[in-house]
């Protein structure tokens, strides 16, 4: 299920930094705006010390672009801004420009779901250069964010060794966008479901939900308050137990439980909030099971990430579903993927392409050139590594490519490796070739995705590094570039 975003019913155009417009506003002065450029959306560092990302918001961004387009309300804004000259920032005839610019450009993209690494491209926009260098904030908002969270979703699943986990992130998310927005991710990333209602509508992800302390509270006695939600709802029976005292809730739950299961019905579980949980857990999981109530599941929440999961899961405790809420939607502890959008080629008068690399001290920072795509090897079911190559020029079989990081080790690929490219065509001149896949879809495809991957680079703590190289081609333009501008980039990642 595919819903708008976000869900505003208005022009998102102006989602940008102004100096995209006003960047956009010197390209048409220039005569440079219908130059044909081409860009890429990447990430240089993997987030959380893991070893992978996974590629999200793709959907998002795709109705963005399909929206993208300057209405009247947006040209009236820009005609009020003002230069340092107090006259008007932006002239009416570019304004006018922008009134009728219609998109055109061509974009590729990974599939959502699709777990994919430093340097390699998520998204590859090719078409005029002012219409690239307009969509450059937007998307980085989108994929930066949901590639995050759902990376973070995914790290919290494979903790979680399976049991299902809930994500609980709404009251502590960054506003009503970012709730939303994580809501999507971490259900892509592998959650089973969400507290978050209207997420739930927007994007079709299982709701799920109790009560809160508040009902306990709302009642003389703990007793009372767990009977009366037993009679109200006992189809969603689940307790909140550790409002006063844990295990005298515990054994009023299972007391409210007995007396459902004689009226025919079902105790769902209950659910700890605070304390030592592993203690709590096993006390919990012992009495129900003496009381017969040994389907009732044990929901454990507060607080938690992978690592708190992982260590829970490693002292023995009795949890089966995991409700993870504030460090999984803030993406804790690493609030931000660090995407970057960087111009790599672009048409010179003639019509000849002249690359373009972005040239930096710091060698992590130094950008690749040209038109790229990734060719993912597999072999054996599993993948074993992938290369980042230019269209142009092609990529010879087997490949001959360098380590990204390491320049002088070979890049091996098994002769019997099968291959695919991952940036599929998703526009071209501006008109939507297919749909992105349903977030359901998306989901299954971060599945399969896992389990191709050798389990060392999934590890929480000190992951293998995935083997990403340039082709050998690519690797010597992107020296070349580097040394016209006396920068060498032998070490660059």
């Amino acid at each position: 299920m595919n819903a708008p975003f976000p869900p505003y019913g208005q022009s998102l155009s102006l989602l940008t930094d102004l100096y995209e417009l006003t960047m956009a506003s010197g390209y048409w002065k220039s005569d440079l705006a219908e130059r044909e450029a081409v860009f890429h959306l990447y990430f240089r560092k993997n987030p959380f010390q893991g070893g992978y990302v996974v590629a999200g918001g793709l959907g998002p961004a795709v109705e963005f672009v399909r929206g993208f387009r300057f209405d009247e309300t947006d040209l009236e804004y820009l005609r009020t801004l003002i230069g340092t000259d107090q006259k008007p920032l932006f002239e009416q005839p570019f304004l006018e420009y922008l009134e009728e610019m219609e998109f055109r450009c061509d974009i590729d993209a990974m599939p959502e779901g699709q777990i994919v690494f430093p340097q390699e491209p998520l998204v590859r926009v090719r078409g005029p250069l002012i219409e690239c260098q307009l969509l450059e904030s937007a998307l980085l908002n989108v994929v930066n964010f949901q590639s995050l969270i759902a990376t973070k979703a995914l790290r919290v699943k494979t903790a979680a060794e399976g049991d299902p986990v809930l994500e609980f992130g709404l009251r502590r998310a960054q506003g009503v966008d970012g709730a939303l927005a994580a809501s999507r991710a971490a259900y892509l990333g592998g959650c089973t479901g969400t507290s978050n209602v209207l997420a739930g509508k927007l994007f079709g992800i299982p709701v799920k939900g109790t009560h809160a302390h508040s009902w306990v509270m709302s009642f003389d006695t703990e007793q009372e308050a767990f009977d009366t939600w037993a009679d109200t709802m006992p189809n969603n029976s689940i307790f909140l137990v550790d409002t006063y005292d844990t295990l005298e809730g515990i054994d009023r739950a299972i007391a409210a439980g007995r007396r459902l299961t004689e009226r025919g019905a079902k105790m769902r579980g209950i659910r700890l909030d605070s304390g030592d949980l592993v203690d709590l857990s096993r006390e919990a999981r012992r009495r129900l099971d003496r009381s017969g109530l040994e389907d009732a599941r044990i929901v454990g929440s507060g607080d938690l990430d992978e690592h708190a999961i992982a260590d829970l899961k490693r002292r023995g405790a009795k949890i089966d579903v995991w409700g993870v809420g504030t460090r999984l939607v803030t993406g804790h502890d690493d609030p931000a993927l660090g995407g970057v959008y960087k111009l790599t080629a672009i048409r010179d008068e003639s019509g000849a392409w002249s690359d373009r690399v972005k040239l930096s001290d710091d060698l992590n920072k130094i950008s690749n050139p040209g038109v790229q795509q990734v060719r993912r090897y597999t072999a054996g079911g599993r993948f074993v590594g992938d290369v980042i190559y230019d269209e142009r020029s092609g990529i010879d079989q087997p490949p001959r490519a360098v380590q990204a990081s390491e320049q002088e080790t070979p890049f091996e690929i098994p002769p019997d490796a099968e291959w695919q490219d991952l940036l599929q065509p998703i526009f071209r001149g501006g008109v939507c070739l297919c749909e992105p896949a349903p977030l359901s879809v998306a989901r299954e495809t971060v599945r399969h995705q896992r389990e191709a991957l050798d389990p060392e680079i999934l590890r929480l703590t000190n992951p293998a590094r995935y083997p990403v190289g340039l082709e050998r081609r690519l690797w010597e333009s992107k020296q070349e570039l580097a040394a016209r501008h006396g920068v060498s980039s032998a070490a660059s990642d």
